[in-house]
């Protein structure tokens, strides 16, 4: 068996649990606000969360760190501005974009500082 067949079967659950994730992130970000609570007082915590999973596992899952964090960053901004239609939510919403990217970042800044080791 080759060095890449033996990678790609290492990384392979990491890109499961990241699709995994990336669904959960847009089922829990796209159901109309009816079905929602009307105050979260951890939203901004919970969209840190969500994309500090999110861009840890897509990094873990072999992906270049720059490109795990601008993956996780874009299908943030985009998970936003799919809110827009979406009954009782307020998508395109700056704060969460960026509690979203600062959430990537942060995972993404952890596995670079693991990697130097």
């Amino acid at each position: 068996m080759t060095e890449r067949v033996k990678r790609c079967r290492q990384h392979r659950p990491w890109a499961v649990l990241s699709f995994v994730v990336a669904v959960l992130i847009a089922w829990g970000s796209l159901t109309p606000g009816s079905g929602m609570p009307s105050q979260l007082p951890w939203d901004k915590a919970s969209h840190f969360i969500g994309y500090f999973v999110l861009a840890g596992l897509v990094g873990l899952a072999g992906v270049r760190l720059r490109w795990a964090l601008a993956t996780a960053v874009l299908y943030g901004i985009a998970i936003e501005f799919a809110q827009l239609p979406v009954p009782g939510r307020l998508g395109g919403d700056w704060a969460d974009i960026l509690a979203n990217a600062l959430g990537a970042a942060c995972a993404v800044l952890i596995l670079a500082a693991i990697r130097r080791r």
